[in-house]
C-alpha cells in the first residue's frame, strides 16, 4: 500500500497554532517524517510550535515552491512508493491555494495518490467571511500587476465584472506594496463600491473593515509590511 499526500494548514499569524490548528493536524504530524514544504526553516518553526514531541532532527523535509520543475515531483514521492505519508505545508495558511503545493496535489491525481486536505485557516476563506460580500460568486485573483497603470486597469475591470456578475472579487499584494495598491484602489474605484480590508486575519491585531470607497478615502489606514486580502464588491 502506497503512502497519503496530507495538505497540512499553517498558521497565518504568529503565535496563533493553540487556536487556529485543529487537533486533527497535530495527530497527522505525529505520524508523519516527509514533508513538502514552501520553506524548510518555516516549517520546522511551525511544527515545533505545535509540541506534539516530535523530534525535529529526525523529519525529511524538500523544497517545493514556484521554483520547483514538474520531472522533479516524482523523486519528491519516493516516499509514498515506500508506504509513507508526505506532508504538504505553505508559507502561511492552506496549502494548494495561492500556493505551490497544488503542484505536488495534480502530480498526486495523475498517480492515484489519495490526497487528504486537513482543516486550519485560509485568509482568503476567512476574509470573505468577514465582509459582508457576496459568498455564493467570487473570484480570487492573486496578483494585481505591479505597474500602476496596469494596476488601475485590472483593478476598473474587476469592479466592472463584480456589478455585471453580482461576484466579490478578491486579490492580495506583497505587504510592502498595499499603501501602493490600496491608492490605486481609491483613486480608480466609483466612490459606492465597497471594499473590505482584511490585514492579519486571526492574528493579535486582526483589523477588518468593510466600506466604501468614497468613505476609505477620508479613513484611510496604514497597510504597509503586513499581510492584506482585499475584497471588492459593486
Amino acid at each position: 500500500m502506497g503512502g497519503k499526500l496530507f495538505l497540512i494548514p499553517s498558521v497565518i499569524a504568529d503565535n496563533t497554532a493553540p487556536t487556529t490548528i485543529p487537533e486533527q493536524v497535530r495527530e497527522i504530524v505525529k505520524t508523519t517524517k516527509y514533508y513538502l514544504v514552501e520553506n524548510i526553516r518555516s516549517a520546522r518553526r511551525f511544527i515545533s510550535s505545535l509540541k506534539t514531541g516530535v523530534i525535529i532532527e529526525e523529519l525529511h523535509f524538500e523544497v517545493l515552491d514556484k521554483k520547483t520543475k514538474h520531472h522533479v515531483l516524482q523523486e519528491l514521492f519516493q516516499p509514498i512508493n515506500k508506504g509513507e505519508n508526505i506532508g504538504v505545508i505553505s508559507e502561511s495558511g492552506c496549502p494548494g491555494v495561492a500556493d505551490p503545493g497544488a503542484l505536488a496535489v495534480a502530480y498526486a491525481h495523475k498517480n492515484n495518490i489519495d490526497v487528504i486536505p486537513l482543516v486550519g485557516p485560509s485568509s482568503i476563506l476567512m476574509a470573505l467571511m468577514a465582509s459582508g460580500f457576496n459568498g455564493q460568486k467570487f473570484c480570487f485573483h492573486g496578483y494585481i500587476p505591479i505597474d500602476k497603470k496596469d494596476a488601475a486597469k485590472t483593478i476598473k475591470h474587476l469592479e466592472k465584472e463584480s456589478l455585471k456578475n453580482n461576484q466579490t472579487q478578491i486579490f492580495i499584494e506583497t505587504p510592502f506594496r498595499n499603501n501602493q495598491l490600496l491608492d490605486v484602489i481609491l483613486n480608480s474605484c466609483n466612490p459606492e463600491t465597497k471594499l473590505c480590508i482584511a490585514k492579519e486575519v486571526s492574528g493579535s491585531n486582526e483589523y477588518i473593515k468593510t466600506y466604501t470607497i468614497q468613505e476609505w478615502r477620508k479613513n484611510k489606514p496604514a497597510l504597509h509590511k503586513t499581510p492584506v486580502v482585499f475584497l471588492l464588491y459593486s
